[in-house]
Order: structure tokens, then sequence, then C-alpha cells
């Protein structure tokens, strides 16, 4: 899915007409004017580096939850031990 926005995305910075890509890619005008509104003019590589850190974000959120349960497990078995 990435790749084919990145590609229409690409055709329509190439000046391609959008009623031509849309009718070609199977999608509505409404769509890609919500993906050019979504990245910002950027080419398909600066959309790639922008993904990166929202993809570690919540591989941390996730690690941060893990680590909570776990400290309140181990806080409820220290009360109980006294």
């Amino acid at each position: 899915m990435e790749a084919q926005k990145a590609l229409i995305l690409k055709q329509d910075a190439d000046g391609i007409p959008m009623a031509n890509i849309c009718c070609k890619a199977g999608i509505r005008r409404a769509t890609d004017f919500n993906w050019k509104q979504k990245s910002g003019g950027m080419l398909p590589p600066d959309m790639r580096r922008l993904k990166q850190p929202e993809d570690g974000n919540s591989k941390l959120r996730k690690l941060v939850a893990d680590l909570s349960a776990d400290k309140e497990m181990l806080q409820n078995a220290i009360r109980r031990k006294l």
C-alpha cells in the first residue's frame, strides 16, 4: 500500500493529470487529496524517514506498558510480604 501511495504521489509531482492517475490506480480523488495533505509534498524516502520515529515510539510505548505492569506486580508482592 505504501509503495502504491508513493508511486501515485510521485506521478502527481511529475505533472501527470490526477484524473488519469486515480482512474488507473482505482482510487478516488478524495483519497489522493488526503494522501497529499498527510505527506505535505514529501517524496517517498522522506515519508519513510518521517515514519521511522513513529514506529520506534510505538515500540517504546509497549515496552513502558510492560515494565509498568511488572513494577506494579512486584510492588504488590512486596506489600503482601510486609
